[in-house]
């Protein structure tokens, strides 16, 4: 789950319980407050990681799970995260993954649309033309 407006911790939560994800990795990147239940393992299959993206940005945050992915094995991941985001987030993911990068999003308030837009439209400039790497 990455950092940012939305209902992303309730949905990451509900893909979790469902077992669709069986470990649920939260950035605390960006002021969202994560109870300390889910930082912590439950049983034997289900897992929660929670991490402080650095830098606490989307690339913080690609470049953290990725690491996390390698230490795990993983073959998939699924991105929660607001569908202003989707696709900047996945390419800076599959940067930084060599495994499938499949998007969930969460509704984003629509008084945050003017500011997000302009601001992922920038993010993805910077994204393609300066920062071509993992």
């Amino acid at each position: 789950m990455l950092g940012g407006y939305g209902n992303r911790l309730d949905t990451g939560i509900d893909l979790w319980h469902q077992g669709r994800a069986p470990v649920l990795v939260v950035s605390r990147g960006v002021g969202i407050p994560v109870p300390a239940s889910v930082c912590s393992s439950h049983g034997q299959t289900v897992k929660g990681i929670c991490f402080n993206p650095m830098p606490k940005t989307t690339q913080g945050e690609a470049e953290a799970v990725g690491r996390l992915a390698k230490q795990y094995r993983w073959r998939s991941i699924v991105l929660v995260t607001s569908p202003d985001q989707d696709t900047r987030a996945r390419i800076r993911f599959e940067r930084c993954f060599a495994g499938g990068v499949y998007v969930v999003t969460t509704p984003l308030p629509s008084s945050k649309w003017p500011y997000e837009i302009a601001y992922q439209w920038a993010a993805l400039f910077k994204e393609l033309v300066l920062q071509r790497s993992c």
